[in-house]
């Protein structure tokens, strides 16, 4: 078995995330505005056999079961439809929505609706404009103008679990995603992988090992914790709880080649399996939501992407898919995975990804259940697979990337927490490296906490000193409308002018006619 390593940082032992990546219609990031950027390198075993070649998003080695059937795949799971289908549908997301929202350049709506000061902001499909507070999470309604709040904690903030970022996805739903540590090695079964999880009484031995390890409800509620619950508008026009997420969807063939979906179970002993590894459902890896973008036009608009503590998961309605991610390896063969706080939507749909080393681009098949099928020729390609910015660190480095987007020309920029804006130039796909520029240097402060590409051509770019633009024209200058160090940036271009909301320490304000 190849040893993976996997990257841990204080934000996922407690540090404050305020902000989701955007989720935009040239769909931004969200990223963390309290960022201390404290490393705890925590080594740990990443599931599977190794042995794939291309660094760019695991293809399938991760969870152990590679290409065979998951051991927990329900009976039903053939030709059935995507669970994501149901409640919550489009309610008036496509191209005619009418736009609610004022036409001024610049409003403050935390003044104007009440909103105050959140944590986290999204936008979903109908165009309501969703807030997460801690444990409370709010709608301010596309079509009454009010801020709906949940009347009490619900889901995992229910149980006490601290809430990280929320985004939006069909019209009336949203996502909110929770954090979690990461698992650390078990002092009872020392020899247990780390994130495997035995589900089957009276024990399990995991692919390519011999012992069989005993069932144990101590951890089998380690599932419990983290992932990403879903709420929604109700037919009273309140919010309402709608799920957890945990039913998974994936693409797979049976011994004999033919093609059937597979699913794995959802609750096990009354305890909801949540997001684990699409591959095999034993393996509990995709704990902490770090960020989330929103797809909010093109083919896959409503799907939203999270990034999370091992990868990028992708979900569909009520259904989900995980997970792929950039990844390197060491002399020794060890793979290293970093935090995914970098993660945007670019103009023709593409996913762009971005952790505490590397970065990589997907262009995402329609299928949610091929999101993690990095072998089928023709789908999800990818520009660049798995790469660091050779003109800024070397491989081993953390380039602390924050934020990932691609303008109406073409260029891509990164944002790094320490080293400022970066514009990154691909060349060969498969290269472990890309070339990069840095962009504003004296001007920008170094440190970046969000990007937002639009449809005018700029990037918006967001510091703790304040609100920048580089311009079509390719130069910088500073956003004078917007006061306050900014945490979160949320692109929505799908309609006849822009819609930038810019979620800052003094509340939320909305730039249009971008």
């Amino acid at each position: 078995m190849v040893n993976r390593r996997l990257l841990g940082l204080g934000v996922c032992a407690g540090a404050v995330m305020l902000s989701a990546w955007g989720c935009g219609g040239s769909d931004s990031p969200t990223t963390p505005m309290d960022d201390t950027d404290t490393i705890n390198p925590r080594p740990g075993v990443d599931a599977g056999t190794g042995g794939d070649t291309d660094a760019g998003t695991d293809a399938g080695t991760d969870a152990g079961t590679g290409g065979e059937v998951d051991a927990g795949t329900d009976a039903g799971t053939g030709g059935e439809t995507d669970a994501g289908t149901d409640a919550g549908t489009d309610g008036g997301t496509d191209a005619g929505t009418v736009d609610p929202w004022p036409a001024d350049p610049v409003t403050n709506y935390s003044d104007r609706y009440g909103i105050g000061k959140v944590k986290s902001i999204g936008m979903d499909l109908g165009k309501n404009i969703w807030v997460l507070d801690g444990d409370r999470v709010g709608v301010l309604r596309a079509d009454t103008k009010k801020l709906v709040w949940v009347p009490g904690p619900v889901g995992q903030a229910k149980e006490g679990q601290r809430s990280t970022v929320i985004c939006g996805g069909e019209a009336g739903r949203a996502y909110v995603g929770y954090d979690a540590e990461d698992l650390q090695q078990d002092p009872e079964w020392p020899t247990i992988h780390t994130n495997f999880i035995v589900t089957n009484k009276p024990c399990e031995v995991p692919v390519n090992e011999t012992t069989c390890f005993p069932f144990s409800p101590r951890r089998l509620n380690f599932y419990k914790q983290g992932d990403v619950d879903a709420v929604k508008l109700d037919a009273s026009g309140q919010v309402a709880f709608e799920g957890h997420i945990n039913q998974s969807r994936r693409a797979n063939k049976d011994a004999n080649g033919n093609p059937f979906i597979q699913t794995g179970p959802s609750v096990v002993d009354g305890v909801s399996l949540g997001i684990r590894n699409s591959n095999d459902h034993h393996f509990d890896e995709d704990r902490a939501m770090l960020s989330c973008a929103s797809v909010l036009h093109g083919p896959n608009k409503g799907d939203v992407f999270f990034g999370t503590n091992h990868g990028v998961v992708r979900l569909r309605g009520l259904t989900y898919n995980a997970h792929r991610h950039p990844v390197w390896f060491d002399a020794d063969g060890s793979q290293y995975a970093g935090y995914t706080y970098g993660l945007g939507i670019a103009p023709n749909g593409d996913v762009l990804i971005a952790n505490e080393w590397n970065f990589g681009t997907v262009t995402p098949d329609t299928k949610l259940e091929t999101w993690d099928d990095t072998t089928t020729p023709g789908i999800n390609q990818q520009k660049v697979k798995s790469s660091y910015l050779q003109d800024l660190n070397s491989q081993e480095a953390f380039d602390y990337w924050r934020a990932f987007q691609q303008t109406t020309d073409g260029a891509y920029y990164l944002g790094s927490s320490r080293y400022g804006l970066w514009e990154m130039t691909p060349g060969s796909a498969g290269s472990p490296s890309q070339r990069g520029t840095r962009i504003g240097e004296g001007v920008l402060d170094s440190s970046i906490s969000s990007l937002a590409a639009t449809n005018d051509g700029s990037l918006f770019i967001g510091t703790p000193q304040g609100l920048y633009r580089l311009t079509p024209a390719k130069s910088l200058e500073k956003v004078t409308s917007v006061r306050g160090g900014i945490g979160q940036l949320v692109y929505d271009g799908s309609g006849t002018s822009g819609m930038l909301l810019v979620h800052s320490s003094a509340g939320l304000i909305v730039l249009r006619g971008y």
